[in-house]
């Protein structure tokens, strides 16, 4: 783990800290106390509570500590982080104010930051960034502190975040458990506490996933809504940035702060207001409970603990005054068209590793189909999103949300799915999650938001409000309401 000169290092990070964890320092927190959430942090420091410093050191020493047993982050930017910090303080003491400033967050490793690598989950030594990505540019212009990056299984293909480049990183819920994937290190960061949110992305539910295994919101914007430059669009369009949260607040503040886009994107959506949706009321809606999930010809059963959840809190949105229905949505062969424009992202992204030759089997597998259905094959995957739209769009003339699992299991213990062949865990990975990916290729917006706790094993259950183009107001303000009826963010991990 890079916790040098704060420019990061380009040599291959390692799991576990370089330096102890810090005592206890003044200022009312112990560092073994998890930091608030991210609306909270914001708060404090513009209240003079406490110091973007505090914070920042806070969150690095409980990073450092926690990295041998959760195993959550990449790249830690120790000096950098902190200089950043104190330059935040300073400009509180100038009266300046910013929706973020000098609150620590956390960034994937498949978002560029100036002055580091960008591995995305790879082993080999990578090129330091030069530039931020726009996303970062704009948490930065927003006042936040960068203080590292999150691991990510190689090139974010998999729902659990384990790999030979930096090792098993596991769920503070239960450590012998996944966190999921592949925003899996940004979930294990913010659920155990270490920092108020974090940036992850989401290209088959890599957001909500790992929300879902680690009891957090989890948003999967509008594509488009967040810029994805340096690249115009990622993975051929069904990947988009979204932020992992304890809290609808502080998810919805992270998304605002994100989300906008700049000259060479090529999906701009028209913008909207998800800040003032977190405290407006959703009137009475018309909800679908749907547990059918689209065709993919492998094997797949829903757990019953999983469905349970589901409909337990499809009882309560009814006990909240809406109109719940089971209904499912009709996806016809959407899976035909997810799998050119997945393989041919891998490709494209595997293409720009310095030693591809260090890149797992399984990777490469799919780089070399990426090539196969790439061309006229991918084109015809892209031009079928249209008619897919109008098709299972239908949903939306009878219904305003539709609720489904956001997984069809618990998570998976570690291991089970990252020693398996390319077929066997493209098998396993579709059975655990089944329900997400096909609002990748729609390109609308979905929310995961923490459905149970498993007893007595303790792990988190998750289900989807997903909605048509442009609802992510919609869903904010439902979640919320959801939220203030569960107070599902009361309830922290075991080890925390």
């Amino acid at each position: 783990m890079s916790t040098g000169t704060g420019t990061g290092s380009a040599e291959q990070p390692q799991p576990g800290p370089r330096r102890p964890a810090r005592q206890p320092r003044a200022g009312g927190h112990r560092e073994s106390e998890p930091l608030p959430g991210l609306a909270r942090a914001a708060a404090a420091l513009a209240a003079g509570e406490t110091t973007s410093r505090a914070l920042t050191e806070r969150a690095l020493a409980r990073i450092e500590a926690t990295q041998p047993t959760l195993n959550a982050f990449r790249l830690l930017r120790t000096e950098a982080a902190t200089a950043e910090a104190d330059a935040a303080d300073r400009a509180l003491a100038r009266g300046e104010r910013l929706p973020l400033l000098g609150v620590p967050v956390a960034v994937k490793d498949d978002t560029d930051v100036c002055g580091e690598p960008t591995a995305f989950g790879c082993a080999g030594t990578f090129p330091l960034k030069t530039a931020d990505a726009e996303v970062v540019r704009r948490l930065r212009a927003a006042g936040a502190v960068i203080v590292g990056k999150t691991n990510s299984p190689e090139l974010g293909q998999w729902p659990f975040t384990e790999g030979s480049a930096f090792g098993d990183t596991r769920n503070p819920w239960d450590t012998a458990h996944t966190p999921g994937g592949s925003s899996g290190g940004a979930a294990a960061a913010v659920a155990a506490g270490l920092v108020p949110a974090a940036l992850g992305s989401d290209g088959a539910g890599s957001v909500r996933i790992p929300a879902a295994w680690t009891h957090l919101v989890g948003i999967k914007p509008q594509r488009g809504r967040i810029s994805t430059w340096p690249d115009p669009e990622a993975f051929n369009g069904i990947t988009v940035f979204g932020p992992l949260a304890r809290t609808v607040e502080d998810a919805a503040l992270l998304l605002d702060v994100a989300a906008g886009n700049r000259e060479g994107d090529l999906h701009r959506p028209p913008p909207v207001d998800v800040r003032a949706a977190v405290g407006r009321d959703p009137g009475r809606l018309r909800i679908a409970l749907s547990t059918r999930w689209a065709f993919t010809a492998t094997p797949k059963r829903l757990d019953p603990r999983v469905d349970a959840a589901v409909r337990a809190l499809a009882e309560r949105l009814a006990a909240l005054g809406h109109e719940v229905e089971e209904a499912d949505p009709h996806y016809g062969p959407i899976g035909l068209t997810f799998v050119p424009r997945a393989t041919a992202g891998i490709r494209t992204w595997a293409q720009r590793t310095p030693e591809p030759g260090l890149l797992d089997p399984r990777t490469r597998a799919a780089a070399r189909t990426g090539r196969l259905l790439g061309g006229p094959v991918l084109r015809a995957a892209r031009a079928a999103e249209g008619p897919l739209r109008r098709h299972v769009g239908r949903i939306f003339r009878r219904y305003d949300v539709v609720l489904t699992p956001t997984t069809a299991t618990p998570p998976p213990r570690i291991g089970d799915l990252a020693r398996l062949s390319g077929w066997q865990t493209d098998r396993r990975m579709i059975a655990h999650c089944p329900y997400a990916w096909p609002w990748n290729v729609l390109g609308w917006p979905g929310i995961n938001v923490p459905a149970a706790i498993t007893e007595p094993d303790h792990l988190p259950l998750g289900a989807q409000l997903l909605g048509p183009a442009c609802s992510e107001p919609l869903l904010i303000s439902l979640a919320a309401q959801l939220e203030a009826d569960r107070r599902w963010h009361e309830r922290w991990p075991p080890l925390v």
